[in-house]
């Protein structure tokens, strides 16, 4: 039988588990959270590791996802430079985040995030490998992420997050269908297709979202 592990107040996470109750009220009182799928099966709760991606539009991403999956713990990856100061680095290590160097990605951390992910563990990351600058439109991915899944043999789950934009509005959170890789890996062309998969259908999650309020809600 498989053993479960405690979703709060753990030992080892009991910095993380305490600030995310103590903040849940109030952070789900003012961003209202709305949760969108992309259809019957992103309805699924996340269950055993997943590499969990989501477009990167405000700093408050991490936060955003955490709402959207919220009955998961979430070790984030993050840019090295955040923990540049003993203060950030305490803080960002005890919410789970692992420093990565984007223009040149060590074989440690990518044997990290692997090895969380065959733990059971969900990782998330944003591809578009810094923040967007906004809601609209989308940037390229990077294909380290379909790497890292093929070497775990777990799935990815995209995930689209619109911000809110007024009182009015409601954050929404959009759930995509997990996408799982064949077991025998891939050449660099299925590895290149595969990236653009994701990109169209993290796309299909950006339109539901602007179905939902339409693209120039403000």
């Amino acid at each position: 039988m498989e053993k479960r592990k405690p979703l709060f107040f753990s030992a080892r996470y009991f910095i993380h588990d305490f600030v995310r109750i103590a903040a849940f009220l109030p952070g789900f009182l003012w961003w209202r959270p709305k949760h969108l799928y992309e259809n019957e099966n992103a309805r699924k709760k996340i269950k055993g590791g997943t590499l969990l991606i989501s477009n990167h539009v405000w700093f408050t991403d991490p936060i955003f996802l955490m709402y959207g999956i919220w009955y998961r713990r979430l070790h984030f990856v993050a840019l090295k430079v955040l923990f540049n100061t003993p203060a950030k680095n305490f803080w960002f290590r005890h919410f789970l985040c692992i420093p990565i160097d984007r223009e040149n990605v060590s074989m440690e951390t990518f044997r990290k995030i692997v090895g969380l992910l065959k733990d059971d563990e969900v990782v998330a990351m944003f591809p578009e490998g810094k923040i967007n600058g906004g809601n609209d439109g989308l940037q390229a991915f990077r294909s380290g992420m379909i790497l890292m899944a093929m070497q775990s043999r777990k799935p990815i789950r995209p995930v689209y997050i619109r911000k809110k934009k007024g009182v009015r509005y409601r954050l929404l959170i959009v759930v995509g269908e997990e996408m799982k890789f064949p077991e025998g890996g891939m050449d660099l062309n299925e590895i290149s297709r595969a990236t653009d998969e994701l990109f169209e259908r993290e796309k299909k999650l950006q339109e539901i979202a602007e179905r939902y309020y339409g693209p120039s809600a403000d």
